[in-house]
């Protein structure tokens, strides 16, 4: 019997320390990400300017849809959502909490961003 007890506590202690493993690669990942957070900012400043060219062009020029628009993105930009303001003839797309750009059609220029700011 006292065998049979060590062996259910053997089996529990590996559930124990997934806390402390993923609490541990959570801070990892973290210290990481702000260690690059300049050039994962710059990155996605990139991108949702890309974006919003790419969305601005397809909607106010090609005529599409804005989700048709997002199947011409190049692949890794799945974070990057559009969204449209109609009055302005504009388009953003954005990074939740990290990034948004905006391009707005203008006659006889096409689409053009607005200055980035930073």
């Amino acid at each position: 019997m006292a065998n049979a007890k060590s062996t259910g506590r053997a089996r529990s202690q590996p559930r124990r320390r997934w806390p402390g493993i993923v609490l541990v690669l959570a801070v990892l990942a973290g210290s990481l990400a702000f260690a690059n957070r300049a050039e994962i900012g710059g990155l996605a400043m990139a991108g949702t300017a890309y974006g919003a060219h790419v969305g601005c062009s397809c909607r106010h020029i090609g005529g599409r849809s804005l989700d048709d628009c997002e199947k011409d993105f190049e692949p890794g930009m799945e974070l990057v959502s559009l969204s449209e303001d109609e009055e302005e003839k504009s388009v953003t797309a954005s990074i939740p909490f990290i990034a948004s750009q905006t391009a707005a059609y203008r006659e006889g220029e096409g689409c053009v961003l607005e200055p980035w700011e930073g």
